[in-house]
Protein backbone atom coordinates (compact mmCIF):
# COMPACT_ATOMS: atom_id res chain seq x y z
CA UNK A 1 0.00 0.00 0.00
CA UNK A 2 1.36 3.30 -1.00
CA UNK A 3 1.15 6.18 0.69
CA UNK A 4 -0.31 9.48 -0.49
CA UNK A 5 1.86 12.27 0.95
CA UNK A 6 0.65 16.24 0.02
CA UNK A 7 4.77 18.80 -0.90
CA UNK A 8 3.87 20.75 2.12
CA UNK A 9 2.36 20.90 5.60
CA UNK A 10 -0.33 23.47 5.22
CA UNK A 11 -2.60 22.89 7.30
CA UNK A 12 -6.43 22.80 5.11
CA UNK A 13 -10.03 22.94 5.19
CA UNK A 14 -11.75 19.57 5.81
CA UNK A 15 -13.18 19.37 2.50
CA UNK A 16 -9.78 19.38 0.82
CA UNK A 17 -9.39 15.96 2.09
CA UNK A 18 -12.64 14.58 0.85
CA UNK A 19 -11.76 15.74 -2.11
CA UNK A 20 -8.22 14.24 -1.63
CA UNK A 21 -9.76 10.94 -1.92
CA UNK A 22 -11.83 11.27 -4.67
CA UNK A 23 -8.82 12.46 -6.22
CA UNK A 24 -6.55 9.71 -5.26
CA UNK A 25 -9.11 7.22 -6.38
CA UNK A 26 -10.44 8.36 -9.60
CA UNK A 27 -6.10 9.42 -10.25
CA UNK A 28 -4.04 7.44 -8.61
CA UNK A 29 -3.64 4.26 -9.92
CA UNK A 30 -2.57 2.11 -7.32
CA UNK A 31 -4.32 -1.06 -6.07
CA UNK A 32 -4.13 0.32 -2.08
CA UNK A 33 -3.44 3.78 -1.26
CA UNK A 34 -3.30 5.43 2.36
CA UNK A 35 -2.75 9.25 4.11
CA UNK A 36 -3.91 11.11 7.27
CA UNK A 37 -5.16 14.13 7.86
CA UNK A 38 -5.71 16.40 10.76
CA UNK A 39 -8.09 19.78 10.83
CA UNK A 40 -9.11 22.57 12.73
CA UNK A 41 -12.45 22.15 14.77
CA UNK A 42 -14.45 20.85 12.11
CA UNK A 43 -17.90 18.52 12.18
CA UNK A 44 -18.53 15.91 9.44
CA UNK A 45 -22.18 14.65 9.33
CA UNK A 46 -23.11 11.68 6.60
CA UNK A 47 -24.63 11.91 3.52
CA UNK A 48 -27.79 10.67 4.59
CA UNK A 49 -28.18 12.60 7.70
CA UNK A 50 -30.21 16.04 8.65
CA UNK A 51 -27.67 18.87 9.36
CA UNK A 52 -30.27 20.26 11.80
CA UNK A 53 -30.60 17.27 13.82
CA UNK A 54 -26.75 16.17 14.04
CA UNK A 55 -25.38 19.63 14.96
CA UNK A 56 -25.77 22.35 17.43
CA UNK A 57 -25.28 24.68 14.20
CA UNK A 58 -25.15 28.04 17.03
CA UNK A 59 -22.83 26.43 19.00
CA UNK A 60 -20.41 25.70 15.89
CA UNK A 61 -20.83 29.68 14.77
CA UNK A 62 -20.26 30.62 18.05
CA UNK A 63 -16.95 28.68 18.70
CA UNK A 64 -15.45 28.88 15.14
CA UNK A 65 -15.97 25.15 14.44
CA UNK A 66 -16.71 24.33 10.59
CA UNK A 67 -19.30 22.13 9.24
CA UNK A 68 -19.18 19.75 6.32
CA UNK A 69 -20.97 16.95 4.89
CA UNK A 70 -19.26 13.53 3.30
CA UNK A 71 -20.38 11.47 0.75
CA UNK A 72 -20.54 8.25 2.72
CA UNK A 73 -23.02 7.01 5.36
CA UNK A 74 -22.86 6.55 8.67
CA UNK A 75 -23.03 9.32 11.76
CA UNK A 76 -21.73 12.68 12.72
CA UNK A 77 -18.08 13.02 13.92
CA UNK A 78 -16.49 16.06 15.29
CA UNK A 79 -12.82 16.58 14.55
CA UNK A 80 -9.59 19.14 15.46
CA UNK A 81 -5.81 18.85 15.43
CA UNK A 82 -5.62 16.67 18.62
CA UNK A 83 -7.23 13.57 16.41
CA UNK A 84 -6.55 12.22 12.62
CA UNK A 85 -8.57 11.27 10.56
CA UNK A 86 -6.97 8.00 8.34
CA UNK A 87 -8.23 7.67 4.30
CA UNK A 88 -8.06 4.81 2.64
CA UNK A 89 -8.96 3.99 -1.06
CA UNK A 90 -8.51 0.82 -2.90
CA UNK A 91 -9.74 -0.95 -6.01
CA UNK A 92 -11.70 -3.54 -3.96
CA UNK A 93 -15.26 -3.46 -4.62
CA UNK A 94 -16.50 -6.08 -2.20
CA UNK A 95 -18.01 -3.80 0.32
CA UNK A 96 -17.81 -6.39 3.63
CA UNK A 97 -14.55 -7.44 2.65
CA UNK A 98 -12.96 -4.22 1.95
CA UNK A 99 -14.59 -2.67 5.24
CA UNK A 100 -13.38 -5.60 7.06
CA UNK A 101 -10.37 -5.67 5.78
CA UNK A 102 -9.19 -1.93 6.21
CA UNK A 103 -10.84 -2.30 10.12
CA UNK A 104 -8.67 -5.45 10.73
CA UNK A 105 -5.29 -3.56 9.54
CA UNK A 106 -5.77 -0.98 11.61
CA UNK A 107 -6.28 -2.93 14.86
CA UNK A 108 -3.29 -4.98 14.42
CA UNK A 109 -1.14 -1.49 14.19
CA UNK A 110 -2.63 -0.64 17.63
CA UNK A 111 -2.41 -3.96 18.48
CA UNK A 112 1.42 -4.08 17.93
CA UNK A 113 1.95 -0.39 19.81
CA UNK A 114 0.26 -2.98 23.02
CA UNK A 115 -3.23 -1.86 23.02
CA UNK A 116 -5.88 -4.16 23.42
CA UNK A 117 -8.14 -3.09 20.46
CA UNK A 118 -10.79 -5.19 18.86
CA UNK A 119 -12.89 -4.63 15.63
CA UNK A 120 -16.76 -4.37 17.09
CA UNK A 121 -20.08 -4.05 15.34
CA UNK A 122 -20.58 -2.26 11.80
CA UNK A 123 -17.52 0.52 11.96
CA UNK A 124 -15.95 0.68 15.43
CA UNK A 125 -13.00 0.26 16.55
CA UNK A 126 -12.93 -0.39 20.03
CA UNK A 127 -10.60 -0.22 23.25
CA UNK A 128 -12.28 -2.06 26.23
CA UNK A 129 -16.39 -0.76 26.31
CA UNK A 130 -15.00 2.14 24.68
CA UNK A 131 -14.54 3.46 20.92
CA UNK A 132 -11.64 4.84 19.70
CA UNK A 133 -12.45 4.62 15.91
CA UNK A 134 -15.57 5.25 13.90
CA UNK A 135 -15.33 4.36 9.70
CA UNK A 136 -17.74 4.69 7.10
CA UNK A 137 -17.02 4.09 3.28
CA UNK A 138 -18.58 4.42 -0.34
CA UNK A 139 -17.89 3.58 -3.73
CA UNK A 140 -17.01 5.97 -7.26
CA UNK A 141 -16.90 3.81 -10.19
CA UNK A 142 -13.98 1.27 -9.84
CA UNK A 143 -12.82 2.45 -6.47
CA UNK A 144 -14.32 2.15 -2.62
CA UNK A 145 -13.14 4.82 0.02
CA UNK A 146 -13.27 4.08 3.77
CA UNK A 147 -12.15 6.99 6.15
CA UNK A 148 -12.51 7.38 9.79
CA UNK A 149 -11.28 8.50 12.73
CA UNK A 150 -8.49 8.22 15.07
CA UNK A 151 -8.96 9.74 18.88
CA UNK A 152 -5.67 10.35 19.65
CA UNK A 153 -7.24 13.48 22.18
CA UNK A 154 -9.88 15.95 21.76
CA UNK A 155 -11.18 18.97 23.25
CA UNK A 156 -14.36 17.56 24.93
CA UNK A 157 -16.41 20.56 25.96
CA UNK A 158 -16.18 20.91 21.88
CA UNK A 159 -17.18 17.53 21.24
CA UNK A 160 -20.43 17.50 23.30
CA UNK A 161 -21.41 21.14 22.55
CA UNK A 162 -20.92 20.55 18.19
CA UNK A 163 -22.82 17.20 18.11
CA UNK A 164 -26.43 17.31 18.91
CA UNK A 165 -27.06 13.73 21.11
CA UNK A 166 -29.69 11.28 20.12
CA UNK A 167 -31.56 11.08 23.16
CA UNK A 168 -31.16 6.78 22.61
CA UNK A 169 -28.27 7.06 22.01
CA UNK A 170 -26.87 9.09 25.39
CA UNK A 171 -27.86 8.47 28.93
CA UNK A 172 -26.95 11.20 30.16
CA UNK A 173 -25.85 14.19 28.41
CA UNK A 174 -22.34 15.97 29.03
CA UNK A 175 -18.54 15.62 28.98
CA UNK A 176 -18.66 13.25 31.35
CA UNK A 177 -21.13 11.01 30.08
CA UNK A 178 -19.22 10.92 26.80
CA UNK A 179 -15.84 10.69 28.38
CA UNK A 180 -16.87 6.88 29.63
CA UNK A 181 -18.07 6.07 25.59
CA UNK A 182 -14.80 6.77 24.23
CA UNK A 183 -11.38 5.82 24.56
CA UNK A 184 -8.49 8.43 24.17
CA UNK A 185 -5.14 6.61 22.69
CA UNK A 186 -3.03 8.85 24.64
CA UNK A 187 -4.03 7.30 27.82
CA UNK A 188 -2.69 3.84 26.29
CA UNK A 189 0.30 4.18 24.77
CA UNK A 190 3.79 6.17 25.37
CA UNK A 191 4.31 7.93 22.63
CA UNK A 192 2.89 11.40 21.15
CA UNK A 193 0.60 12.15 18.08
CA UNK A 194 3.64 12.70 15.81
CA UNK A 195 5.21 9.37 16.68
CA UNK A 196 1.79 7.29 16.44
CA UNK A 197 1.63 8.99 12.83
CA UNK A 198 5.15 7.71 11.81
CA UNK A 199 4.54 4.28 13.53
CA UNK A 200 0.92 3.96 11.35
CA UNK A 201 2.47 4.75 8.31
CA UNK A 202 5.78 2.46 8.39
CA UNK A 203 3.37 -0.60 9.35
CA UNK A 204 0.52 0.44 6.90
CA UNK A 205 2.52 1.66 4.03
CA UNK A 206 5.56 0.86 1.93
CA UNK A 207 6.90 3.86 -0.81
CA UNK A 208 5.02 6.85 -1.21
CA UNK A 209 3.63 9.33 -3.70
CA UNK A 210 3.99 12.55 -3.35
CA UNK A 211 1.57 15.04 -4.96
CA UNK A 212 2.59 18.14 -7.80
CA UNK A 213 1.05 21.54 -7.34
CA UNK A 214 -1.15 20.56 -10.46
CA UNK A 215 -2.34 17.83 -8.58
CA UNK A 216 -3.78 20.73 -5.31
CA UNK A 217 -5.41 21.89 -8.15
CA UNK A 218 -7.63 19.22 -9.36
CA UNK A 219 -7.92 18.45 -5.48
CA UNK A 220 -9.60 22.18 -5.66
CA UNK A 221 -11.18 21.96 -7.95
CA UNK A 222 -13.62 18.79 -6.75
CA UNK A 223 -13.00 20.50 -3.13
CA UNK A 224 -15.88 23.12 -4.63
CA UNK A 225 -18.94 20.90 -4.49
CA UNK A 226 -18.09 20.09 -0.91
CA UNK A 227 -18.13 23.85 -0.16
CA UNK A 228 -21.54 24.82 -1.75
CA UNK A 229 -25.00 25.22 0.36
CA UNK A 230 -26.67 22.81 -1.74
CA UNK A 231 -24.46 20.32 -0.40
CA UNK A 232 -23.52 21.00 3.10
CA UNK A 233 -27.23 21.59 3.67
CA UNK A 234 -29.37 19.60 0.98
CA UNK A 235 -33.10 20.36 1.30
CA UNK A 236 -34.97 19.94 3.83
CA UNK A 237 -38.32 18.49 1.44
CA UNK A 238 -41.71 18.97 3.12
CA UNK A 239 -43.50 15.69 4.95
CA UNK A 240 -46.58 14.92 6.66
CA UNK A 241 -45.36 11.33 8.42
CA UNK A 242 -42.03 10.57 10.06
CA UNK A 243 -40.45 7.47 10.88
CA UNK A 244 -37.96 7.33 13.24
CA UNK A 245 -35.80 4.15 14.87
CA UNK A 246 -32.69 2.39 15.14
CA UNK A 247 -32.59 -1.35 13.34
CA UNK A 248 -30.26 -3.25 15.11
CA UNK A 249 -26.57 -3.52 12.55
CA UNK A 250 -27.68 -1.20 10.54
CA UNK A 251 -28.37 1.74 12.07
CA UNK A 252 -30.34 4.88 12.91
CA UNK A 253 -33.27 5.95 10.30
CA UNK A 254 -35.53 8.84 9.86
CA UNK A 255 -38.22 8.39 6.71
CA UNK A 256 -40.26 11.13 5.92
CA UNK A 257 -43.52 9.85 3.95
CA UNK A 258 -45.37 12.56 1.85
CA UNK A 259 -49.21 10.80 2.18
CA UNK A 260 -52.02 11.70 0.27
CA UNK A 261 -55.41 9.54 0.94
CA UNK A 262 -52.96 6.77 1.96
CA UNK A 263 -50.61 6.74 -0.89
CA UNK A 264 -47.10 7.55 -0.33
CA UNK A 265 -46.39 10.31 -3.23
CA UNK A 266 -43.04 10.81 -1.95
CA UNK A 267 -40.21 9.52 0.65
CA UNK A 268 -36.87 11.08 1.85
CA UNK A 269 -34.52 8.56 4.06
CA UNK A 270 -32.49 10.01 6.30
CA UNK A 271 -29.91 8.42 9.00
CA UNK A 272 -26.44 6.92 9.25
CA UNK A 273 -27.13 3.56 7.95
CA UNK A 274 -24.35 2.63 4.99
CA UNK A 275 -25.24 2.40 1.37
CA UNK A 276 -24.03 -0.40 -0.50
CA UNK A 277 -26.58 0.20 -4.09
CA UNK A 278 -28.74 2.95 -5.34
CA UNK A 279 -31.47 3.62 -2.67
CA UNK A 280 -33.56 5.31 -5.33
CA UNK A 281 -34.25 2.73 -7.86
CA UNK A 282 -33.94 0.41 -5.01
CA UNK A 283 -36.46 1.69 -2.66
CA UNK A 284 -37.79 5.09 -2.96
CA UNK A 285 -39.23 4.72 -6.91
CA UNK A 286 -41.08 1.55 -6.09
CA UNK A 287 -42.60 2.83 -3.34
CA UNK A 288 -44.49 6.32 -4.72
CA UNK A 289 -48.28 5.36 -5.60
CA UNK A 290 -47.98 2.62 -2.95
CA UNK A 291 -50.62 2.31 -0.25
CA UNK A 292 -48.92 2.88 2.81
CA UNK A 293 -50.23 -0.69 4.28
CA UNK A 294 -47.91 -3.94 4.97
CA UNK A 295 -48.97 -5.58 2.01
CA UNK A 296 -48.60 -2.94 -0.66
CA UNK A 297 -44.78 -1.79 0.71
CA UNK A 298 -44.26 -5.93 1.08
CA UNK A 299 -45.68 -6.37 -2.49
CA UNK A 300 -43.49 -3.36 -4.04
CA UNK A 301 -39.79 -3.26 -2.14
CA UNK A 302 -37.52 -5.67 -3.60
CA UNK A 303 -36.63 -8.67 -1.39
CA UNK A 304 -33.00 -8.50 -0.95
CA UNK A 305 -32.64 -4.95 0.90
CA UNK A 306 -28.88 -5.87 1.81
CA UNK A 307 -27.78 -4.88 -1.85
CA UNK A 308 -28.89 -1.54 -1.31
CA UNK A 309 -28.31 -1.33 2.73
CA UNK A 310 -25.81 -2.99 4.60
CA UNK A 311 -27.60 -5.66 6.84
CA UNK A 312 -30.89 -3.99 5.98
CA UNK A 313 -33.61 -7.28 6.02
CA UNK A 314 -36.90 -6.05 4.45
CA UNK A 315 -39.12 -7.05 7.34
CA UNK A 316 -37.71 -5.08 9.48
CA UNK A 317 -37.39 -2.00 7.27
CA UNK A 318 -41.24 -2.33 6.58
CA UNK A 319 -41.87 -2.48 10.40
CA UNK A 320 -40.43 0.97 10.61
CA UNK A 321 -42.34 2.47 7.89
CA UNK A 322 -45.21 1.34 9.71
CA UNK A 323 -44.36 1.82 13.09
CA UNK A 324 -46.79 4.36 15.09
Amino acid sequence: MKYIALPDNKVRRLSFYLAMEEYVARHIDEYDAFFMWQVEPSVIFGRNQLIENEVNLDFCRLHGIKTYRRKSGGGCVYADMSNIMFSYITKDETVGFTFNRYINMVVLVLQKLGVDAKASGRNDIMIGDRKVSGNAFYHIPGRSIVHGTMLYDTNMVNMVGAITPNDEKLISKGVESVRQRIALLKDFVQIDIEQFKTFVRENLCKGEITLTSDDIRAIEEIEKEYLTDEFVYGNNPKYTVVRKGRIEGVGEFEVRIEVKNGVIKGLTMLGDYFIVGDVDAAIVKPLKGVKLSERDILEALPDNLETTILNLKKEDFVNLLLRK
